[in-house]
């Protein structure tokens, strides 16, 4: 339905029109390539539909404004990092404590914020022992490990197209062939990931089975639904099938709660009454300051601690100086405690669905294939209908000038999207007007593409 020639005159018109707005960031990214390397200060800051990142002045709660002045409805928040808004007075007034009149961020000593948080995540997740790290990717590397640890086995089990951070061992897919092969763009991997790892096609219990039977697969590492390749529900009983398979085959079982925990106070975890072995969880839960955690369950906690001869305190790869610090400890309890409280992910919750719901009135009024996909507190719209049922699928439906088109063209006109897709979160300073704000320019810019 889409008149392609019409995109690329649109595609055009927004592009210019993005120049035209923001020369101020354009003089700062042309300056920055100097001595930048690729010219930002993280290498994928250079996903910029526009062709050139927008430079940061101010942000606060769900607004950021650019250095030309241009205000924004920030719905990337992050990609998920600023979940709890950017600045949440709770979290600013924490640091300030911890960082300005108590003093001290890297001393390597526990404080008792560490204990509360530890309780905290054991409540809102279920499992009972707690450790923290500064990333979710550091997160999942150590649960690896001690996975690998008590069960003796070498290899770990990933959804093509999942999203675990920098991980080595996830970075690869099932091609259309149905070959196990590294992710494409992979940089500098170690080791082919096949060799470390087995990846299957989400919502595939046939295959999961299969690959399980080798027995040699230590854990299953997964986000209960997918995210980074769109939003891709798990089907009714797929999530208990796993479950029972990795229980029958001697295999654990992590949650990658990074980005599902926008289904809840609990992410998915508490959300559906799944019961993993390890969770793991990153960005959100510091209000913006590094922070990341893995939980354990009594048992896995037992065992490894069980083991003779593991060195969980000095060079045994699990854990980083900086890990659990004051300050990011201190980030953690004001915006579990103030911030990101279940009464918040109510609100959030309600917002996204009013989203979800206006993106669906559009794409309805149009008749377009396309479709809108709620987690919690998250929303993302796709270009297919049905919505892909796996990464593979949800892969091969990318329409990357369509996106860059959507994104600029909010982005003109006040509206900020996750740069990687076309993700919307709610935070709990989001409001109704900002939603039907994006309603409002999202309506324009299909307007415009359909006639």
């Amino acid at each position: 339905m889409i008149d392609r020639t019409r995109l690329a005159e649109l595609l055009d018109r927004e592009r210019d029109l993005f120049r035209r707005r923001n020369p101020r960031s354009a003089a700062a990214y042309a300056q920055a390539r100097e001595h930048l390397f690729g010219g930002v200060p993280m290498t994928w800051m250079n996903k910029a539909a526009a062709g050139f990142p927008l430079y940061l002045a101010e942000a606060r709660g769900a607004r950021v404004t650019d250095v030309d002045g241009n205000e924004y409805v920030d719905l990337c928040l992050g990609d998920t990092g600023a979940m709890a808004g950017h600045s949440p007075e709770p979290t600013v007034q924490a640091v300030s404590e911890q960082f300005g009149r108590r003093g001290g961020a890297t001393v390597m000593m526990p404080t008792e914020d560490a204990a509360w948080v530890g309780g905290e995540l054991a409540r809102r997740f279920g499992l009972p022992y707690w450790s923290f790290s500064l990333t979710a990717t550091d997160a999942n590397r150590w649960a690896i490990r001690l996975a690998r640890a008590v069960t003796g086995r070498p290899k770990i089990l990933v959804y093509s197209y999942c999203y675990h951070g920098s991980v080595d061992e996830v970075l690869l897919v099932v091609d259309p062939d149905g070959e196990q092969v590294s992710r494409e763009g992979n940089v500098g991997a170690p080791v082919d990931p096949t060799v470390t790892t087995r990846v299957v096609e989400f919502n595939d219990l046939e295959a999961l089975e299969r690959e399980l039977a080798h027995g040699d697969v230590a854990v299953v590492l997964m986000e209960p639904a997918l995210t980074n390749i769109g939003i891709v529900l798990p089907e009714p009983g797929y999530l208990r099938g796993v479950r029972e398979l990795t229980r029958a085959h001697g295999t654990l079982l992590i949650n990658d709660e990074t980005h599902t925990f926008s289904a809840g106070p609990g992410g998915c975890t508490r959300a559906w009454d799944l019961d993993p072995d390890i969770v793991t969880i990153g960005k959100a839960i510091g209000g913006g300051i590094p922070t990341g955690a893995y939980g354990l369950s009594g048992e896995v906690a037992a065992r490894v601690e069980a083991m003779p001869g593991l060195d969980l305190v000095d060079v045994g790869g699990v854990g980083g100086t900086l890990a659990g610090n004051a300050l990011s400890v201190a980030a953690m309890r004001a915006t579990l405690e103030q911030v990101l409280t279940d009464e918040a992910f109510t609100r959030m919750i309600e917002l996204a669905t009013r989203f979800t719901e206006g993106v669906q009135a559009v794409i309805d009024e149009h008749r377009l294939p396309w479709s809108v996909t709620q987690l919690g507190a998250r929303s993302e719209y796709r270009f297919a209908s049905p919505a892909p049922r796996n990464g593979g699928q949800s892969n091969a439906v990318a329409d990357p000038d369509l996106e860059d088109y959507l994104h600029i063209y909010l982005a003109n006109r006040g509206v900020l999207l996750t740069p990687f897709h076309n993700m919307a979160l709610m935070c709990p300073a989001t409001t109704a007007a900002d939603v039907d704000r994006h309603h409002e320019v999202f309506a324009g810019a299909v307007r415009d593409l359909v006639g």
